[in-house]
């Protein structure tokens, strides 16, 4: 991990929202790991900036609990004291900024790369941006965005009307974790590294794909941003549909970001717009009791969809979307169902689930494969079989980044592979506007829950969901 091509050049990064949630619980923890495991540049300078009234000291000391609270690794011996002299804090006002910046690029030598990570709402994204611009502060800088990208298609196009102003596409880092899991980057090693997948990996031999993503946890503090955002904007625009994107795509010419960016936007160009009556929305009972919830709210927690890809891999293969708050588990699974042989050699055998290829998008993550096999005895009976590979055990655990990790130390060299494209995100919007504009009635659910159980079903059926795996109900 310490190869020489894996360290970025000398940097000033320029840390907005820095003392929000997502700093405190992803970005300050993820720095400080890729600085103990040797992956941040040689020299680099970490400016932090929010609203707050903090000095340095204060701040170095919000990072410190920030990386006992949610680090992996919180060494606070050598390591943290190296990284410590590297965090300085500024109030977010343009002219200090500007200074702050100027004082740690002249610390460096003044030959630094610049990188600003906008961790902060996305109503703030235009000021911001318009803020580096003036002050000079965005010239030959990159730029990271936090999502969501808009909130329907018009302000997806604002936004990127605002941010090319400013930045060059090839320089915008549209950050979307979801494809910073190892697991994901998986379904391309897989298919594409080992001969026995792709060939298979088409209408012909699939019958359906799912991506679930329950989560048990309600919005907590976040009301007010899902009063104005719902669970299909905050997730299945965002992620699952960047998630489909990898599972779909034609083959890349190489693993390069303009190619893999070119193949996910041919698959986006290919959606068939989604349909009011293929999406269920749900609520679960209590959210309007939430802080900064509505009392008559009818704001999703909850979504199932079902989207199809008109081309010729894909043309007839469902692919189902499920994602909600207060389910009963929290889980991320990518399930590929492959289509039932004729067994009519074997008898009849009723019940047996569909061969299946399951990816276990989770932290650490795995893939696992069910299929049949003989019981042994006399008869030719038959029964699900299981093949595994975990990450924890089958590879070694130091080089594990998690998806935040993994996507700063992307965003610092400049590569754009696991990044999302302008016109990416705005076909995605394009494909949702129907949902949008004419969003279908919101059924209530009840907490612990597989979510409104019987639109679900009928939005899957004849097939069934792969969660929850001990056959009850979902």
């Amino acid at each position: 991990m310490n190869h020489t091509s894996l360290v970025p050049e000398d940097h000033v990064i320029v840390l907005f929202g820095a003392t929000g949630d997502l700093a405190r619980r992803k970005l300050l923890p993820g720095l400080f790991r890729l600085a103990a495991a040797g992956l941040m540049p040689d020299r680099y300078r970490i400016v932090a900036t929010s609203r707050a009234e903090l000095d340095d000291a204060g701040f170095v000391e919000f990072a410190r609990q920030a990386n006992l609270e949610f680090g992996r690794h919180p060494e606070l011996n050598g390591a943290w004291s190296r990284f410590a002299r590297n965090l300085s804090y500024v109030e977010t006002e343009a002219a200090q900024l500007a200074a702050a910046v100027d004082h740690a690029e002249r610390e460096l030598g003044g030959s630094a790369r610049r990188l600003h990570y906008l961790s902060i709402p996305p109503v703030a994204f235009e000021s911001v941006v318009q803020t580096l611009g003036s002050t000079g502060l965005a010239e030959g800088s990159r730029v990271v965005l936090e999502k969501p990208f808009g909130t329907d298609l018009s302000t997806a196009r604002a936004l990127n009307r605002t941010v090319h102003s400013v930045f060059p596409e090839e320089d915008v880092f549209r950050i979307d974790h979801f494809l910073g899991k190892e697991t994901v980057q998986n379904i391309l090693a897989l298919r594409f590294a080992n001969g026995v997948f792709e060939p298979v990996w088409n209408r012909d031999h699939i019958a359906h794909v799912q991506i679930d993503v329950p989560e048990t946890l309600s919005i907590g503090t976040r009301g007010e941003f899902y009063e104005e955002t719902g669970a299909f904007r905050d997730m299945i625009v965002t992620h699952l549909l960047q998630v489909l994107g990898f599972v779909a795509m034609e083959p890349p010419t190489s693993f390069e970001a303009t190619a893999l960016l070119n193949e996910t936007a041919k698959v986006f160009e290919s959606l068939k717009p989604i349909h009011p009556r293929d999406v269920v929305l749900g609520q679960y009972f209590g959210y309007r009791d939430e802080p900064g919830v509505a009392p008559d709210s009818d704001v999703e927690t909850f979504v199932a969809a079902r989207v199809e890809i008109d081309n010729w891999r894909w043309a007839g293969v469902p692919f189902y979307l499920r994602t909600g708050k207060r389910m009963a588990e929290t889980r991320r699974l990518l399930t590929i169902a492959f289509r039932d042989p004729p067994r009519r050699m074997f008898g009849a055998e009723n019940g047996f689930a569909p061969n299946e290829l399951v990816f276990d998008l989770g932290d650490p993550g795995g893939i696992r494969a069910s299929f049949l096999a003989k019981v042994p005895g006399p008869t030719m009976q038959l029964a699900p079989a299981h093949l595994r590979l975990e990450h924890d055990s089958g590879f070694p655990v130091e080089n594990h980044l998690e998806a935040y990790e993994r996507l700063i130390h992307d965003a610092l060299l400049g590569d754009r592979t696991l990044f999302t494209r302008s016109d990416g995100i705005e076909r995605l919007w394009e494909v949702s506007d129907a949902v949008l504009a004419q969003r279908p009635p919101v059924h209530f659910y009840a907490p612990g829950s597989w979510g409104p159980s019987a639109a679900v079903r009928d939005l899957i059926s004849p097939g069934r969901w792969r969660l929850p795996e001990n056959g009850a109900h979902a």
